[in-house]
């Protein structure tokens, strides 16, 4: 089902399907490892469903971008990601394995009393991004 992005956010006409408000969410590995480091058992990248992993750069260097060129394709980083207990959810078993990610996030990646990790992105036309791809920041 197709329907309108958080229009705090998006431009006339954005839409978004198969995916909780945005239709893409980016994290770096950088971002990733820095909070691995902080956790007592370490979280697989697929605990958060990011549909673009960037590597090369620093921890939540993402949270400074506005915009972004993936061969040729041009997508806008909107905001923040607010996290939600699915995090805590192992998505190989289906079961709850306690309070982490969510209580270390909570502890330095607080914004407006929700846990933020990663950015929710907008592409601004249509293409193909592959494994490997450059990522450009433009802004």
């Amino acid at each position: 089902q197709v329907r309108q992005v958080d229009q705090d956010y998006a431009s006339a006409g954005d839409k978004t399907a198969f995916s909780d408000g945005f239709p893409i969410l980016l994290i770096s590995q950088a971002s990733l490892d820095d909070l691995n480091n902080r956790l007592d058992e370490p979280m697989p990248m697929k605990r958060f469903r990011p549909n673009l992993v960037v590597t090369g750069t620093q921890p939540y260097e993402e949270d400074q971008w506005q915009r972004i060129s993936i061969n040729g394709v041009e997508f806008r980083i909107v905001k923040p990601c607010s996290r939600c207990i699915v995090t805590t959810i192992d998505p190989e078993t289906g079961k709850q394995t306690g309070v982490e990610p969510l209580e270390t996030l909570g502890t330095y990646r607080k914004q407006g009393g929700k846990v933020m990790f990663g950015q929710n992105v907008i592409p601004d036309g249509s293409g193909v991004v592959a494994l490997g791809d450059e990522v450009v920041i433009l802004e």
